[in-house]
C-alpha cells in the first residue's frame, strides 16, 4: 500500500496562523483512471478499498493534528477522508469553496440533501444547491471549469481562510486545487503545514 506523506514541521504553532492542508485519500475515479486514463463516469467518487487503507494507517500521525476547526470539501471522497482522520466529534465544517476543479466526473457532487442522508452528523444546509461548478456541459454531461474561475475561487478561498478567526485549521480538500494554493503536488492523503 502507498504511504501517505506527512510533511509536519516542529514550528506548526509558533508563528501567525497555521493551515495544516491534506489532500483526500485514493478515491474509486482515482483507481479507475490510473488504470484506463479514460473518466469511468463515477460522479462524486467515495474512497476506494486502497483509499479506506490510507485514511486507517494516516490516522496514527494525522488524528493528532491540533486544530480548532477542520473544513472538509463537500465532495464524498473528503468528508470520508476527514471523518476516517478526525471522527465526527471533531469541529468539522463543511465548504464548498475549497472543492475540487470540475473538470472529471468525480468532481461534480450530489445535493446537500443526499449528502445529509449519507452525513447526518454534519450540517450542510448553508450550500447552495448545486454547490459545485454547473454550466454548459460536454459530451460526458460535464461542466468544465474555466482555469481562470478556478484561479479566482483559489483567491477567494485565501481570504476566506484569512478571515477566520482560528490560530491552526486543517483542510480537507483535493490535488488540482491544493497545488493552485500551494505550488505543492500532492500525493492521496499527502499533509502539509501551511503559513498563512
Amino acid at each position: 500500500m502507498p504511504a501517505c506523506r506527512n510533511n509536519i514541521t516542529t514550528e506548526t504553532a509558533t508563528m501567525g496562523r497555521t493551515v495544516n492542508l491534506i489532500r483526500h485519500a485514493q478515491s474509486t475515479f482515482n483507481a479507475a483512471f490510473r488504470q484506463t486514463g479514460v473518466d469511468p463516469l463515477h460522479f462524486d467518487a467515495p474512497l476506494s478499498p486502497l483509499g479506506l487503507q490510507q485514511v486507517e494507517a494516516a490516522r496514527a500521525v494525522l488524528g493528532r493534528l491540533a486544530h480548532d476547526v477542520v473544513i472538509t470539501s463537500p465532495l464524498t471522497r473528503a468528508i470520508q477522508t476527514t471523518l476516517g482522520l478526525f471522527g465526527a466529534a471533531a469541529p468539522i465544517r463543511v465548504e464548498a469553496l475549497h472543492r475540487e476543479r470540475a473538470e472529471n466526473s468525480c468532481d461534480v457532487g450530489r445535493s446537500p440533501i443526499a449528502l445529509r442522508r449519507d452525513f447526518p452528523m454534519l450540517a450542510f444546509d448553508h450550500l447552495d444547491d448545486p454547490w459545485w461548478h454547473d454550466s454548459e456541459r460536454d459530451h460526458r454531461g460535464i461542466a468544465v471549469e474555466a482555469e481562470e474561475t478556478l484561479q479566482a475561487r483559489v483567491n477567494d478561498f485565501r481570504a476566506w481562510l484569512a478571515a477566520r478567526p482560528e490560530r491552526v485549521i486543517t483542510v480537507v480538500g483535493h490535488g488540482t486545487f491544493l497545488n493552485r494554493l500551494t505550488g505543492h503536488r500532492f500525493a492521496n492523503c499527502e499533509h502539509l503545514a501551511w503559513e498563512l
